[in-house]
């Protein structure tokens, strides 16, 4: 079922007509590589159905000396979700299958597999929408093989130089894929999870999915320089992607990962910018159409929300609000590649940034681009706000020992959360640490009221750690004290730690200090880029 947001929308037709300043543009990109260097660095602004502003920098490859254009060649890693997720619903306008069945109805190669008969089947909206039960990374082992890039998949990376051809999702999952936790409870973005939807697509169609994409969806869409495989595309156009350190910018291990649905794209700024037009254009642009109006405006809707109070994930699309502006969109990550596609519906502006290496680029290009894009649409500017009062008569309810739910299926998230969080009141003001070794965030950062009509929402500034501003809000089921934490960073949710169970970090310390060391790396990375 679809909920409505909390947060009401501006309606369209009130509001001025956005005006793409190419000298303004221009100027924000040169101040992004200034204070985050790129060995390049494409950004593309889409307005009226078409590329209405480009702006590159840098190079495409050292070696060559290959400048950055509009149809240079980049990863756009998990953006590739989105082709995905299109895919899906043309389906479902086709009738060849339902959301809301199971997705083992339509899967042939291979089996979900749920942890326990209590379960309720995983739907195709449930992969959807990360709430299928199913771990993005098996076994925890393979957050560790630096190899392959941080945080990827075992055995799904496998180098293109030694020739290494990647097995089939049925081999890789001949034993079936897990369902850990119950379906449709639980956020955790899940790459295997939307490697099965593309597997699902294969399944029912008869068809591979790059060639399913190709006739489906970039060739309506006249996007030429778009595909999973990368052989069918121009070598001389293709970005080498880097990793930035102490030695500058060196090649990253050029790979291919088993999980095609979920990250196997390659695309240009110019074809993203094909892609965006339709979707801001109910489905269509100029070459062509892929999908109806009403089942792109379903896309965009929520399907699940943590807490009403927060915008949710709807189809494939993570959705937000910028002063009152509906936003959806989508980034991506490989090693070498970051990619960040965001949408502004009822503005008609969108937004591409594509890089084949920045330091940290993970954490500053969702913060400057949807920067970049409350300046388009002329949203207000995010800030604590300082006109409210806080509520003393609520924080007994709120101060406690908060973790990630029991048997949560996203690793990734028990890696950087693994100890929890506590809320606790010092010199008279609420405050929230997070329970990690690194000393600035375990120190306590405060809560700081965000809403006069309810007490237990509130904002906590990130910004000196080059992070947003988070929305954090207190749920309570039932009871006198706040039973969750529910949060805008990366859909991240906390339960309410019992009083009497034990500490429960210790089996995830070693993991902990591993955090600890990569963050250590990102700030140093970050405090050269601003020194220079």
């Amino acid at each position: 079922m679809v909920v409505t947001s909390a947060r009401p929308t501006a309606e369209p037709s009130a509001r001025a007509a956005p005006q793409v300043d190419g000298v303004a543009i221009k100027a924000a990109v040169g101040g992004i590589l200034h204070r985050w260097p790129s060995v390049g660095l494409a950004v593309g602004v889409v307005h009226g159905g078409h590329l209405e502003r480009f702006e590159g920098a840098g190079l495409s490859d050292i070696a060559s000396k290959r400048p950055i254009t509009d149809q240079t060649i980049f990863r756009v890693a998990s953006i590739t979700k989105l082709f995905t997720a299109v895919a899906a619903m043309q389906l479902w306008e086709r009738g060849l299958i339902d959301l809301d069945a199971p997705a083992n109805d339509y899967l042939r190669a291979y089996r979900l597999m749920p942890a326990s008969a209590t379960f309720r089947p995983a739907t195709v909206r449930h992969l959807l929408t990360h709430t299928a039960g199913i771990p993005d990374v098996l076994h925890a082992a393979d957050l560790l093989h630096a190899g392959r890039g941080r945080f990827e998949d075992c055995p799904a990376a496998l180098s293109v130089e030694a020739g290494e051809v990647p097995p089939t999702l049925a081999e890789v999952y001949r034993h079936g894929l897990p369902v850990v936790v119950q379906p449709g409870t639980t956020f955790a973005y899940s790459n295997h999870g939307f490697a099965t939807l593309g597997q699902l697509i294969e399944d029912v169609t008869g068809e591979t999915l790059d060639r399913y994409l190709r006739g489906h969806l970039f060739e309506p869409l006249a996007m030429t320089d778009t595909d999973l495989d990368r052989s069918r595309l121009a070598e001389s156009r293709l970005a080498t992607g880097y990793d930035l350190g102490p030695r500058g910018a060196q090649a990253a291990p050029d790979r291919e990962w088993v999980t095609h649905g979920a990250s196997g794209a390659s695309s240009t700024t110019r074809d993203m910018a094909r892609f965006i037009a339709a979707l801001l254009n109910g489905g269509a642009n100029e070459h062509g159409a892929v999908l109806q109006p009403a089942t792109l405006a379903t896309m965009f809707e929520p399907h699940h929300q943590p807490d009403r109070r927060l915008p949710g994930i709807g189809l494939g699309f993570f959705r937000d609000e910028l002063g009152g502006h509906r936003v959806v969109g989508h980034d991506g990550r490989l090693p070498g590649f970051h990619s960040q596609l965001l949408l502004a519906p009822d503005d008609s502006v969108g937004l591409i940034c594509l890089t084949n290496g920045s330091s940290g680029a993970i954490s500053w290009m969702p913060i400057e681009l949807r920067r970049l894009l409350g300046d388009l649409i002329g949203a207000p500017k995010e800030a604590i706000r300082t006109d409210l009062p806080h509520h003393p008569e609520v924080w007994g309810e709120i101060v406690g020992r908060y973790e990630l739910p029991p048997r949560v299926s996203d690793l990734r998230g028990r890696l950087m959360m693994g100890g929890g969080a506590e809320v606790f009141v010092r010199a008279g003001r609420p405050m929230v640490r997070v329970r990690t070794p690194l000393p600035s965030l375990y120190g306590g950062l405060p809560l700081e009221p965000d809403d006069e009509r309810d007490p237990y929402a509130f904002r906590l500034d990130l910004s000196r750690f080059g992070m947003p501003i988070v929305r954090v809000l207190f749920s309570r089921v039932g009871g006198s004290r706040a039973t969750a934490i529910h949060t805008d960073l990366g859909m991240m949710s906390l339960v309410r730690r019992p009083e009497t169970k034990g500490s429960g970090a210790l089996g995830w310390a070693a993991l902990a200090v591993v955090v600890a060391l990569m963050a250590v790396r990102r700030r140093r990375g970050v405090e050269e880029a601003h020194a220079h």
